[in-house]
């Protein structure tokens, strides 16, 4: 039996602050990415899988401390704790020690998601504290800044350098070689991952290539690169026939954001707080369909075979959609090896 693994590609954004269109004397914040919508997929597929890191311009991803909340860890149930958790460390008798003992599956998974990423990613730097930021993150980040120090750093990939070795045939790397791309969000690809021709080139021969593509929470907002390709001397052009306008795109959508913004971590305590726009809209604009539910606070899934999209609407879908990645790569796979028997027949 080949022991050899198998290969994917995880795209992370590289950004570190966040433009605000309000208030005006506050013209960015602190973000990044957010692990958790990674570390579920590295859980899921690193006993199987070797794993490329890429961000857009090759720099290290910041990851947000924001993230690392406990009411994000309870995934599915995000939505219903992150209030409920905001108000219980506001109290009066809050003290850290006490409010982690009352949430021990949380505390246990953010505490696997560390090591998923000290195994697999290395020293990166941890985004600042805003002044909406869960009180019990003043006293987890500079405990994870501490573990992370003592961690080498790892090797980030541009777009740029992937693309052209595919192109380069005396390379032997070729985007073939990877079975899926994971792109986690957080804010920090609303930055680097909008109208970006080099994220547009990777994705369309991640498509040529047969790549299961998965983006989730904030990464979709990806899909508006895809009008964008890059040509042989590194030049921008437009793409006439998108084939990616076929996929529905699940994703954050404004009623969420304007909640965000309102209430957690973004918000500018006596401010209102804006960005400079929301992804669902952009992507709409760009000439995507939109994936939608009732529920925000719910899993959303959407999935169009056709280009290998897989979207999702935030860390309450993660675990949902590692699974559906799973499946549907399972199902490719074998689709893949009726073929070549069917070939060789």
């Amino acid at each position: 039996m080949s022991t050899t693994k198998r290969r994917a590609l995880i795209l992370i954004s590289s950004a570190r602050q966040l433009p605000l269109a309000k208030p005006a004397e506050v013209t960015s914040i602190s973000t990044g990415f957010f692990l958790v919508e990674m570390a579920q997929v590295l859980k899921e597929f690193e006993n199987d899988y070797e794993f490329t890191f890429a961000t857009p311009d090759g720099n290290a991803p910041q990851l947000d401390i924001n993230g690392m909340a406990l009411s994000v860890q309870a995934i599915k149930k995000t939505g219903a704790k992150a209030i409920p958790m905001r108000m219980e460390q506001r109290r009066r008798s809050y003290e850290v020690g006490a409010f982690r003992a009352r949430h021990p599956e949380l505390v246990d998974r953010r505490e696997q998601e560390v090591r998923l990423l000290e195994r697999h990613i290395g020293r990166i730097p941890v985004s600042e504290l805003l002044p909406n930021s869960e009180p019990e993150l003043t006293e987890y980040r500079p405990e994870l800044i501490r573990r992370l120090e003592k961690l080498p750093e790892g090797t980030f990939h541009s777009l740029t350098d992937l693309v052209e070795r595919h192109r380069d045939a005396a390379d032997p790397f070729t985007f073939a070689d990877f079975d899926f791309i994971h792109a986690p969000g957080g804010h920090a690809p609303m930055v680097d991952f909008h109208e970006n021709p080099w994220l547009g080139e990777t994705l369309h021969l991640a498509r040529e290539n047969d790549v299961t593509i998965s983006l989730i929470c904030h990464a979709p907002i990806g899909v508006t690169s895809t009008a964008q390709r890059v040509d042989a001397q590194g030049r921008p052009y437009r793409v006439s026939d998108n084939p990616f306008r076929a996929a529905p795109i699940s994703t954050v959508p404004t009623i969420g954001e304007l909640f965000a913004l309102r209430f957690l971590y973004p918000r500018i305590p006596g401010k209102a707080t804006r960005l400079t726009y929301f992804v669902d809209k952009a992507i709409k604009d760009a000439g995507f369909p939109l994936a939608t539910s009732v529920n925000i606070a719910a899993p959303l899934l959407a999935y169009e075979p056709s280009v290998r999209l897989l979207t999702g609407n935030g860390p309450q879908a993660v675990d949902q959609q590692t699974a559906e990645l799973r499946s549907i790569l399972t199902s490719t796979r074998g689709a893949q090896r009726t073929s070549d028997k069917q070939l060789t027949k």
